[in-house]
């Protein structure tokens, strides 16, 4: 019986999807986990359990204003002090500041802000941006929107853009000779156009007049049936008058925005403009307005600060599910990926608007990109891989790669996601993305400097439904089944919390008012676990009275298990032998509770002061002996039972090995 030591000095690979268990010649094997439930993998490599999540506000769960119907969290700054998260439901708009919702919004007496023309259907292909104080809301069936914060945290309003101009487009094109000649006041600019004959009417605004041999010139405003102002596009040549049959008057365009048409489908500001990519007529189409002009969108004269538009003509549908602004600016379709190149620091201009194709795979329609410290990532069209979009220095244009390809597991129809910046040197980026088809959150650690891409995964009682993070707190929507009744809450992760959609307190002999009926919580009382209890009549009594705070909440599952142990010897693996984990050392950092191999490690002693105080926190080696059993796998699985502290650093293992099949 021979017995080898297996060290796992970190789990920086985080879970590794079922399909690689026989890829023991792959490095990131020995740093993976086969599972990883409910903690963050920590760019150190270590695994710590993962946030609790605060209470923070209960939504409509009956008629139209359900968050059944649905629900979007969309993230608003309004300065370096003030920042906000925004809860949408059908017609109603929740904001949320330090974890508090804001009442008696506009002195209206409610808690919410009434939109009517944002209905629960559009809430999933909302898209947003914001520039200063001003956040703009877009939906193809939504005239664009702006939110403006007022004086205060409760003075909103929530407004239709008046546009200064918007693009003109051809949906139904024709063509004719009107019979009169015309005299033109100017060659360029505005110009004052004379008819020798009643040829124009009011509806000719917006139309465009063709001059041969040079000229192309749109109608602005309508005098008389022999008079119209018009802007030129391209200048005429000279001021003599223009023969019936030297020009003609293109119809048929209109407004490319409108209630018949739709309207812009994605956002964003880049370099003094904002930009509309797609809308429900025109899903290929990108307008930018003028420099410093957000509003004027037509295109004039074609200079350099004129507004710009560009179509996306390829061999396939390219439907704009994403605009960004980054190092250039960055485009998403339902086809491809696509960035308008620009040499050195020369602005963006109309005439220097070229797209250039990146990649074919394609973005899932009403999600967003995420811009990470390399690049920017996106869903996958059919939401099954994670994709990082950045530039490559060495082939001088972009690149498409997959991040998600060792973990392509947790990926179970993706439809929301936000990241979490790191903000210290012992934290990753955290990539959140939420799962339709099971309501969990697929969770990745990235330090792409380092290399790290780290996979877990969080879940709940109940499902998640939303997520975005304000600044440095991440904010989710659940929904929760009590006694047959689904409810959903507005609740934030929260690191001084063990429990989920939990209530705090401080000195108290039970707790009231909860929305928890019928479940069994978790009980926390000045930081020791209490026996669990069951809410009843919104209330549960404690074991003992808290005497400084108190925690109530639902249980949190967590589970890791390692891969499979592999030994690689010079006789060969031992993959199919049975082996017998004779031994654990496992090296954990302030930590309170754990067990290995479904038994307790301790971490009380009896000289510790009272009972009834906490569970000290240890940092160090605990050594677990006499697992019994072997097995082919040989596998150690690390759980916690009680709300407390853990964070695992490492596992060494002592193996005995049959020698025989």
């Amino acid at each position: 019986m021979a017995r080898f030591i297996d060290f796992q000095t970190n789990f920086s690979t985080g879970e590794l999807d079922p399909l690689l268990r026989g890829r023991v010649d792959l490095a990131q094997y020995n740093n993976a986990l086969a599972k990883a439930t409910n903690v963050i993998v920590q760019p150190q490599g270590g695994i710590k359990r993962r946030p609790g999540s605060r209470y923070i506000a209960e939504l409509p769960n009956t008629g139209s204003e359900s968050a059944g119907n649905g629900v979007r969290l969309v993230p608003f700054e309004f300065s370096v002090d003030d920042s906000y998260m925004l809860c949408f439901v059908h017609q109603r708009m929740y904001v949320i500041k330090d974890r508090t919702v804001i009442a008696n919004i506009n002195g209206s007496g409610n808690s919410y802000l009434t939109i009517s023309s944002i209905t629960s259907s559009m809430l999933d292909g909302l898209n947003f941006t914001q520039s200063a104080d001003t956040l703009i809301l877009v939906h193809p069936d939504l005239a664009p929107i702006t939110i403006v914060r007022g004086a205060t945290d409760a003075d909103w309003t929530a407004t239709a853009i008046t546009f200064n101009s918007v693009p003109q487009y051809a949906f139904s094109f024709s063509v004719s000779n009107p019979a009169a000649a015309l005299t033109p006041s100017a060659t360029s600019g505005n110009i004052t156009l004379t008819a020798s004959a009643s040829v124009f009417s009011a509806s000719d605004v917006g139309q465009y007049i063709n001059v041969t041999p040079q000229g192309r010139l749109r109608i602005v405003t309508y005098t008389s049936g022999t008079a119209v102002n018009v802007v030129a596009e391209y200048p005429l040549f000279n001021t003599f008058t223009i023969a019936q049959n030297d020009w003609e008057l293109e119809a048929g365009y209109e407004d490319v925005w409108s209630v018949s048409r739709g309207w812009p489908r994605t956002v964003t500001f880049h370099e003094g403009r904002l930009f509309f990519g797609g809308s429900k007529s025109r899903p290929s189409t990108i307008w930018a307005s003028k420099i410093g002009l957000f509003f004027d969108f037509a295109p004039e004269e074609n200079l350099d600060d004129d507004a710009i538009e560009a179509t996306l003509d390829t061999n396939q549908l390219n439907t704009i599910t994403a605009i960004v602004s980054g190092r250039d600016f960055q485009c998403f379709t339902t086809g491809g990926e696509f960035y308008v190149p620009q040499t050195g620091t020369e602005p963006i201009t109309p005439t220097t608007f070229t797209f250039k194709a990146v990649s074919r795979n394609g973005m899932k329609p009403d999600t967003t990109v995420q811009a990470l410290e390399s690049g920017s990532v996106f869903i996958q069209r059919q939401g099954k891989s994670l994709n990082e979009f950045l530039f490559s220095d060495t082939q001088l244009t972009y690149v498409t790669q997959k991040i998600s390809l060792l973990a392509g597991h947790l990926l179970k129809g993706p439809h929301r996601i936000s990241l979490l910046r790191s903000t210290a040197s012992d934290q990753a980026d955290l990539l959140y993305l939420v799962n339709e088809d099971d309501g969990s959150i697929a969770l990745f650690s990235i330090l792409r400097s380092q290399n790290i891409v780290a996979p877990s995964e969080l879940i709940t009682d109940g499902e998640f439904l939303d997520v975005a993070t304000d600044v440095v707190d991440v904010y989710t929507v659940t929904k929760r089944t009590f006694n047959s009744t689904n409810k959903y809450f507005i609740e934030v992760f929260c690191e001084q919390c063990f429990t989920d959609c939990a209530f705090t307190g401080a000195s108290a002999g039970g707790a009231t008012s909860l929305p928890h009926e019928g479940a069994t919580l978790n009980v926390i009382c000045d930081g020791v676990p209490q026996g669990d209890e069951v809410v009843s009549s919104g209330a549960v009594l404690f074991d003992r009275e808290s005497t400084t705070s108190y925690e109530v909440g639902l249980p949190m599952t967590v589970y890791v298990q390692t891969m499979p142990a592999e030994l690689n010897l010079q006789s060969g693996t031992r993959t199919g032998f049975k082996k017998r984990i004779a031994q654990v050392n496992a090296v954990v950092f302030e930590t309170q509770h754990i067990n290995i191999n479904d038994q307790i490690v301790p971490f009380r002693n009896f000289d510790n002061p009272l009972l009834d105080d906490p569970v000290p926190t240890f940092t160090g080696i605990k050594r677990l002996d006499g697992t019994l059993g072997y097995s082919r796998e040989a596998a150690i699985t690390v759980q916690q039972t009680l709300p407390l502290k853990m964070t695992l650093l490492s596992l060494e293992c002592k193996l005995a090995v049959h020698q025989g099949t």
